[in-house]
């Protein structure tokens, strides 16, 4: 009789399982839902642009000035041609302009650090044995740029000669052997990359349960099946959007990497996890399952208490932000394996299964992952079940399933 029981429930859980992924997924929207991670990183690139421009837009009106007679610009000129390409191109200073010293030479350069007709990052002026050098707000980089420029002339005026002393023989030798920064690289982005599909995801899960709760169809569904198995089959549906959602974004970004160029694939080739990309990929889906499972029952439940579309939109923000300090904790898991942050991010249940992913990525050890998918298997168990309970009594609370008759 059990075992008969058992499996109507199943078979009632996967009734409504098909029926809550064919209802999301033969939808024209769900097209729009499935790319819209391309409208979100098209917005990103632009205010990417956008934010790059200004900021060089800045960069490009800096500069730098030296108070010095005109027979000493072409000393600071050949200092700076000697130090500039220690820089990169985003990290140069700014180009350095001559100004002809006035009587006062403090004052000139206050007032040119202050002046609107530029932006003066910084100004050197005095004896180049012992300059004097005033600067803006957050030009602390530039004002040692000029001091090392008035050191660097000192030098060359002692050897007679801006000639360099060394000329060194430069070869690249292409890193193929992963380093402990590409394994911490990974860590954090999967952590990063199981947190926004689980947000992204079960946001879909309790936007669903709303859009019911509204136009009644829960009423139809608890009177038809119990509300146990409507819970169960309402999470695997949405799972199976979730896998739908991932493998398709999973497939789309290997192709893409193929595509790019040489330079930027090298240097993805050293971001990678330490226990090897195929049982990397194995952990980080199970790991998905265990963060979704949680999270997604977490919201269903919130999504059956609540009456309103405004109750369920304050429910959830507490939710939002319990996730957004699991990423942290997680986080501060992958930036310090081994550590009691890491013990403790792995043992909490919600922040489990990103840490144990970051913990893939920075250790080939496997034997702590069969310990930590077995106890986040118990914690989806016990969420799963008290969820049903509290999914329960939170629709028949609002009146959904209350003529259901006992024998259903």
């Amino acid at each position: 009789m059990a075992a008969g029981a058992l499996r109507r429930s199943i078979r009632q859980s996967l009734t409504v399982a098909r029926r809550d992924f064919i209802a999301t997924v033969f939808t024209p929207t769900f097209l729009i839902f499935l790319l819209s991670p391309l409208l979100t990183i098209a917005f990103g690139a632009m205010g990417g642009v956008g934010a790059s421009r200004m900021t060089q837009s800045v960069i490009d009106r800096s500069k730098l000035v030296v108070l010095t007679a005109p027979d000493r610009a072409a000393a600071f000129q050949a200092a700076d041609a000697q130090l500039r390409p220690v820089f990169d191109r985003g990290d140069a200073p700014p180009p350095i302009e001559f100004k002809l010293p006035e009587p006062n030479q403090e004052a000139q350069a206050r007032s040119l650090i202050g002046s609107r007709e530029g932006d003066v990052d910084a100004v050197l002026y005095g004896a180049l044995d012992a300059p004097h050098i005033l600067y803006g707000n957050g030009a602390a980089s530039e004002a040692n740029y000029l001091a090392a420029l008035a050191d660097q002339i000192v030098r060359n005026d002692r050897i007679g000669s801006p000639a360099p002393l060394s000329k060194a023989v430069k070869t690249r030798i292409a890193q193929t052997q992963v380093t402990v920064g590409g394994h911490g690289t990974a860590a954090f982005m999967a952590v990063m990359a199981i947190f926004l599909l689980t947000l992204f995801l079960a946001g879909l899960t309790i936007g669903t349960m709303a859009e019911e709760r509204n136009n009644k169809v829960i009423e139809v569904l608890a009177a038809a099946v119990p509300l146990e198995s409507v819970f169960v089959g309402k999470l695997v549906g949405m799972f199976g959007v979730a896998l739908l959602f991932v493998g398709f974004w999973g497939t789309v970004v290997t192709q893409v990497t193929s595509l790019l160029p040489a330079g930027m694939a090298a240097e993805l080739m050293q971001v990678a996890p330490a226990v090897g990309k195929p049982m990397f990929a194995l952990l980080f889906l199970v790991y998905f399952v265990m963060s979704y499972l949680l999270v997604g029952a977490a919201y269903l439940i919130l999504g059956a208490q609540a009456s309103t579309q405004r109750e369920l939109q304050m429910m959830s923000l507490p939710m939002t932000f319990v996730q957004m300090g699991m990423v942290g904790l997680a986080s501060a898991a992958a930036a310090s394996p081994g550590s009691t942050v890491a013990l403790v991010a792995a043992i909490f249940p919600f922040s489990s299964p990103m840490a144990m992913a970051a913990a893939a990525a920075n250790s080939p050890s496997l034997w702590p992952h069969a310990i930590a998918i077995a106890w986040q298997l118990l914690w989806v168990s016990v969420v799963i079940w008290l969820g049903a309970r509290w999914f329960r009594r939170g629709v028949l609370k609002s009146g959904s399933g209350a003529k259901r008759s006992k024998g259903g």
